[in-house]
């Protein structure tokens, strides 16, 4: 069996993907290795600009005007009129994504394994069946996350890479907080964002900085300190690529999102930066030559946040002057929350 394309991977990269290309008269097919499409540990937060622009009629578990912001030195609450971050349960915008994606014309596959990559061709194990397919590609795309099959085919190595601890704690939580502590978080931060009847709360570092096991221990330290119970909560982590090394490859081959390494270095962020490579990646391949303009603009905002990320994770010292600044200047208003989000 063929198809003109074959994408790797059905989060939010690969769905928009499929759906753009299916749009345009593709043939598009998305492999997924899990049984449940959106299924990931994620925080679950998105900027307001993101998601309304990305997701059009997509619901958000809840929205947050005010941000609540804690530093060594100082604390600040950020307001805008309108919602700053809203949280998002992953699996509904996965069942949401897909579903746009198969109308649209995208078949989609779950539980199955690429077994094999060689030129235009994929070898697939259907889990639930245990049968294999040999499937034939015009154009691969390597959607499939931080740890990418299609990345690792190209021979591509991920030098920088952050990682995500994450609670999913059952409770009302009336705040979206961020603590900025490089005593504990090195360069990173910890979180907690409520959702509809829990709330994710982690932290997230530059993994080459703090090992996971000491950034899990430093969170456990921290929740106990400020009356946050993980007792009846298991952990689950990510790591999180943030190694851009360019999107298109062998004329044919193409990364998107996680993969990519189009993540934020700084901030964590993963969902925008998905959708927005996802519909470029299959612009490219239906409109040969069109200006990519907000895939030119994630990548420049990707090389800020990774050069902010390596200035403060240089030592705790940078790492404290970096969060304190960054208040600072939320708190008087130099610049605003908007600004240094992947979607602006």
């Amino acid at each position: 069996m063929s198809y003109d394309i074959v994408i790797v991977g059905g989060g939010p990269a690969g769905l928009a993907c499929a759906k753009t290309a299916a749009d345009r008269g593709m043939k598009p097919l998305v492999i997924e290795r899990k049984r449940t499409i959106g299924k990931k540990i994620c925080a679950g937060g998105i900027t307001w600009n993101g998601l309304i622009q990305k997701v059009p009629g997509f619901a958000a578990e809840r929205e947050f005007p005010s941000q609540f912001l804690f530093s060594r030195f100082q604390q600040a609450k950020i307001t805008a009129e309108f919602p700053i971050i809203a949280t998002v349960n992953r699996e509904k915008l996965g069942r949401y994504m897909a579903n746009i994606a198969r109308n649209a014309g995208a078949e989609i596959r779950t539980s199955c394994l690429v077994k094999a990559i060689d030129k235009n061709n994929v070898t697939l194990l259907n889990r639930d069946k245990g049968i294999s397919e040999r499937i034939k590609y015009s154009y691969l795309v390597g959607a499939d996350g931080s740890s990418s099959l299609v990345r690792r085919y190209l021979g591509i190595p991920v030098n920088f890479a952050s990682v995500g601890i994450n609670y999913q704690v059952p409770g009302d939580f009336p705040k979206m907080q961020w603590h900025f502590n490089s005593t504990l978080f090195r360069n990173g931060y910890a979180w907690v964002f409520p959702h509809t009847e829990t709330a994710s709360i982690g932290a997230f570092a530059d993994a080459k900085i703090i090992q996971p096991a000491l950034l899990k221990k430093n969170l456990l330290r921290w929740t106990e300190e400020s009356d946050f119970c993980l007792k009846k909560s298991s952990p689950s982590a990510e790591f999180i690529n943030f190694d851009y090394r360019g999107w298109q490859f062998k004329d044919n081959i193409f990364l998107a999102g996680d993969a990519a390494g189009l993540a934020s270095g700084l901030t964590g962020e993963g969902i925008y930066p998905a959708i927005i490579s996802g519909n470029a990646v299959a612009e490219s391949i239906t409109t040969p030559g069109n200006p990519l303009t907000e895939l030119s603009r994630l990548i420049e905002m990707h090389k800020k946040h990774k050069k902010m990320a390596s200035i403060s994770g240089r030592s705790r010292f940078a790492g404290t002057i970096m969060s304190e600044f960054f208040i600072l200047a939320l708190r008087t208003k130099l610049f605003t929350f908007n600004k240094i989000e992947m979607a602006n």
